[in-house]
């Protein structure tokens, strides 16, 4: 008998945590998805290079060492590469050589991507507050932020 047969089948999620676990990966999706379409339609920019220029205008200089911009929006390198690459033909950031490291780079937003980021943000932040933030009082949303601070310690703030 092979050891998958033999093994101990896992414990399978109770109600409750199989509702919690989904619930999340389905309003994630959704909200996802349709913040994604309000700034295409509006702006003409995906969510992910939304969160490129937002991670870009709050850095000091508007500039981030490309591995810092993977870690933060969340995209492997080489998907974080192939984003960067179409932002820049499209004139909203340009990289550079990193002055203390020859073999790495830096991201810089630019004006134009400066720019559009501004007159986003507003549909973005619209879009999360209807989509998202109205389903909720005030108390949920804290109750909620807490308990997000409990599964990824620093991710809610």
């Amino acid at each position: 008998m092979s050891n998958y047969l033999s093994a101990e089948a896992p414990a399978l999620l109770d109600r409750a945590e199989l509702g919690a676990w989904r619930g999340l990966l389905r309003v994630h999706s959704r909200m996802t998805k349709a913040l994604d379409a309000e700034l295409i339609a509006e702006h003409g920019i995906s969510l992910s290079s939304y969160e490129v220029l937002l991670f870009l205008a709050d850095a000091p200089d508007g500039r981030l060492r490309m591995s810092e911009l993977a870690d933060g929006v969340l995209l492997s390198r080489s998907g974080l590469t192939r984003l960067v690459d179409r932002m820049e033909r499209d004139g909203l950031l340009r990289r550079e050589r990193c002055e203390d490291d020859a073999r790495g780079f830096n991201a810089l937003i630019t004006t134009e991507g400066r720019d559009l980021f501004q007159s986003a943000r507003r549909t973005h932040l619209d879009g999360v507050r209807e989509l998202f933030l109205s389903h909720l009082s005030a108390d949920e949303l804290r109750t909620l932020a807490r308990l997000w601070e409990k599964v990824a310690p620093g991710a809610a703030g």
